[in-house]
């Protein structure tokens, strides 16, 4: 095992199934028996979820929402899909606990560094919900920012394609895979891998991403375990 803990952060449209939208309940067993596994080999996992196929904050001033508001409700959207990641890990057999951004007791307890770092070497699996519980925040940055407190050896980006391409393999079939990148090539390049503020607190702090495709059976484990899957983003 090359990973002993890592921060896995989960697109909210990919809860949502092949629409997007919703909570798809085999999306979420599937996620929840390759979080099992690696959690069997000793791996620590925490989890930030996006909230997108309930509602998105980001735009949602277009529509009449104000902006702070839009993101707040975007943040009670995560919380939404850590509580159902926590049920389908929990009927999986695993223990599992949601952690907030702000203040939600009996939600969740409130998100406390080192009382979630004593969690995950217990073995629970750690959801952080919320956000980073400000607004004009994306949950990319939360998560980056949750792997660098918690010393997370890396931050894998569970998407549906295998890695970061040189253009949206989904719409341009001729689009070429990365092996490896650097933080200042991808945004040189304006790759939409993440927002720019989690690039650099992943960069200042020597984090590396590895982007994966999280809906192939299997693949968590094989990139915990340091197989070349994905592409790596390094400083």
């Amino acid at each position: 095992m090359k990973y002993k803990r890592i921060l896995l952060k989960l697109s909210g449209e990919s809860a949502g199934g092949p629409d997007g939208t919703g909570i798809d309940a085999g999306v979420l067993t599937a996620y929840a028996q390759q979080v099992k596994s690696v959690v069997s080999m000793g791996c620590q996992v925490a989890i930030v979820i996006g909230g997108g196929n309930i509602f998105r904050g980001l735009g949602s001033s277009g529509e009449g929402y104000d902006r702070l508001k839009g993101d707040q409700m975007g943040m009670l959207a995560t919380v939404i899909n850590s509580l159902a990641l926590e049920s389908f890990l929990t009927r999986a057999g695993c223990s599992a606990k949601v952690f907030t951004s702000i203040r939600m007791e009996p939600v969740g307890e409130l998100y406390i560094r080192d009382r979630v770092s004593s969690a995950l070497e217990c073995g629970c699996v750690c959801i952080l919900a919320g956000g980073t519980g400000n607004p004009f925040f994306t949950t990319d940055t939360a998560a980056a920012l949750r792997a660098v407190e918690l010393n997370c050896d890396v931050m894998l980006k569970g998407t549906r394609v295998d890695g970061v391409y040189t253009a949206d393999p989904e719409k341009e079939p001729t689009a070429v895979r990365y092996e490896t990148l650097t933080f200042a090539e991808a945004l040189e390049k304006k790759l939409r891998v993440m927002d720019r503020t989690a690039f650099a607190m992943c960069s200042e702090n020597s984090m590396p991403v590895i982007v994966f495709d999280m809906n192939r059976e299997g693949n968590l484990g094989a990139v915990v375990s340091g197989s070349s899957q994905g592409t790596l983003i390094t400083p």
